[in-house]
């Protein structure tokens, strides 16, 4: 049975992008500030094209099941203090626009509920 999990550089950015699209204001200058965090986080070359037409082709409720599945394969390969900074990252681009929806709100809520220490 083949593996099926992403590595946390890849979950990182679906898990990101998801989040920022969840008000539906998905709009480049979200992606390009994505981008850069995922530049500078994780130096690796990925193909970030490929992993946008795999979450653009998403529908609205397939998200949260997928954003479960990328946060349990992040946590599975991530330190704390790499989730603690992408929870921080997540929580910056939620308030970019000055509002956190209550969409926002609730993703933001899976991760810290999933995430939080046992």
């Amino acid at each position: 049975m083949p593996n099926n999990r992403l590595n946390k550089a890849i979950a990182g950015y679906h898990l990101l992008m998801i989040l920022s699209a969840v008000d539906y204001t998905l709009n480049g200058n979200k992606e390009m500030v994505i981008r850069d965090y995922m530049a500078q986080e994780f130096p690796i070359k990925i193909n970030l094209d490929a992993q946008m037409d795999v979450i653009s082709n998403l529908r609205p409720e397939e998200w949260e099941a997928h954003f479960l599945k990328m946060a349990d394969d992040f946590y599975d390969d991530a330190t704390e203090e790499e989730r603690i900074h992408l929870l921080n990252f997540a929580i910056q681009l939620t308030k970019a626009d000055n509002v956190i929806t209550k969409e926002e709100n609730h993703y933001l809520n899976i991760l810290f509920e999933n995430w939080e220490p046992a």
